[in-house]
């Protein structure tokens, strides 16, 4: 009935350069993992009863026949994909793509990290035997099973959203590797127990590895506390390093509408999909945050979310997925160049700088709001937030009052909580995904937050100002 969680072991995560790439140091991260399961192991012994791992999508690590990494995992903000969709599109139609693989079009999908890699090192893909994402990898270290787990596969931008297999003629007409795809899996799959030398590294007996929804989205929209589930009138905001904002379907969604208006169709627990689109999210605040840090100036987000508070309202918009803004060097500089080239005045402060965010998030939020309905041809009557971005009480508000609709805010643990409840499913604990969602909804303190009506006329303002920097 209902889920308590207990933080044993929390560790940083980020890219690196390396010789101008950026990387992930994947050896480092199952290190740590490791580590944390020596805590578990040590504090709550045969209390364990199951393991399973999520992450971020798109990234990937390929092996050998004999299970060496070929390479450290590039990461998708690598400049190696620039320019690729474009240069795909003029090779297959976009019409094409999207009835092969239901995905929205961005230079950061595997499909085109794929290209880049094969056409880089096509040495690597030549020595490669299985093609692994990165919680998949992580899964074989701790069970020594190869599979690929549904969710997160459907991220790639190449597999099929109606076979639910892998599209394998689109690769090959691109050239590309089919040999080295693995078996896919549906999300609660028992892939087998501990390896046994890693049991006796961590003291843990050999439990059973589940693989929830390891796309990290998909575990956090599991985590949605929603009493709808199978319906189409709510929609979901996982806010943090990017906001996914969409909807929940039984069927994927691939109208004309669809694909003009790049959504995408990701797959999602009991044979669910999630009709959503990407959005830059809280990745800008970071950056700002650390832009800051570095000039000795304002490093605690409560106090750039007060200061922001206090900033002019609507001063300055920005399209928060404006390329520029993927991985730039100065993440300040290049709002204010984004701005200046946009003919607005130019925010200087911290707080106009972060207001100007949070703002335009808001704003992002409400388009795409207006285009899930448009493709489901159902009203919208609430917005879940969930994530650590909910726990941004100043974006909640500003997103309720841009979308004219009431925001749930919580729980800010939603992936670790869809993760956690889906293995409780596979260990017989659970039936179904109302009965997750229930649980997860007694575990939560949610927080409301109704639209204001004394602003209405400003924010109609500036949603045509913002439109015209975004369409």
């Amino acid at each position: 009935q209902r889920m308590r969680l207990e933080e044993l072991h929390r560790f940083p995560n980020g890219p690196i350069e390396v010789a101008g790439t950026l990387r992930w140091d994947v050896l480092r991260l199952w290190a740590e993992i490791q580590t944390g399961l020596a805590i578990a192991a040590k504090q709550f012994g045969s209390s364990v009863v199951s393991i399973g791992v999520d992450t971020w999508a798109l990234d990937y690590v390929l092996l050998s026949k004999s299970n060496e990494m070929l390479g450290l995992p590039f990461c998708y903000r690598d400049a190696r994909t620039r320019g690729l969709v474009a240069e795909t599109l003029q090779r297959i139609s976009r019409k094409e793509i999207f009835a092969a693989t239901g995905l929205q079009f961005m230079e950061i999908n595997t499909l085109y990290q794929w290209i880049a890699h094969h056409r880089a090192s096509p040495e690597i893909f030549a020595a490669a035997d299985s093609f692994l994402m990165i919680p998949d990898w992580l899964n074989w270290c701790l069970s020594g099973v190869k599979a690929i787990e549904f969710t997160n596969a459907t991220t790639t931008q190449f597999l099929h959203p109606q076979t639910r297999q892998w599209s394998t003629n689109l690769l090959k007409k691109l050239g590309l590797p089919t040999r080295i795809l693995p078996t896919l899996i549906e999300p609660g799959t028992r892939l087998g127990e501990l390896r046994e030398s890693i049991a006796t590294r961590t003291g843990l007996a050999r439990v059973p590895i589940v693989a929830p929804a390891t796309h990290d989205t998909g575990s956090a929209v599991v985590g949605v506390p929603t009493r709808h589930t199978g319906k189409s009138n709510w929609a979901y905001i996982s806010s943090g390093t990017w906001s996914l904002v969409g909807i929940e379907t039984r069927q994927p969604c691939l109208s004309a509408d669809s694909l003009a208006m790049n959504f995408t169709n990701e797959g999602g627990v009991d044979g669910t999909w999630r009709v959503l689109k990407n959005v830059m999210g809280l990745w800008l605040v970071q950056q700002c945050r650390r832009a800051f840090e570095g000039r000795g100036g304002t490093a605690d987000y409560a106090q750039l979310v007060a200061l922001a508070e206090k900033a002019p309202p609507f001063k300055t918009l920005v399209d928060p997925d404006d390329a520029r803004f993927l991985n730039p060097p100065d993440m300040p500089a290049a709002l204010q160049s984004f701005c200046r080239e946009t003919g607005q005045s130019i925010p200087e402060t911290e707080g106009e700088l972060i207001r100007c965010t949070l703002e335009s998030l808001a704003l992002k939020y409400a388009s795409v709001l207006e285009q899930l309905e448009r493709i489901s041809g159902e009203r919208i009557e609430v917005v879940h937030i969930v994530g650590g971005g909910s726990r941004n009480a100043l974006l909640n508000q500003l997103t309720a009052d841009a979308c004219g609709r009431p925001v749930l805010a919580g729980p800010a643990e939603a992936t670790v909580l869809g993760n956690l409840l889906v293995q409780a499913r596979s260990m017989g604990e659970l039936k179904s995904l109302s009965e997750i969602r229930t649980a997860v909804g007694n575990s939560a303190e949610l927080v409301t937050f109704e639209p204001r009506t004394n602003a209405i006329d400003s924010w109609a303002e500036a949603r045509a100002r913002f439109a015209r920097f975004t369409e």
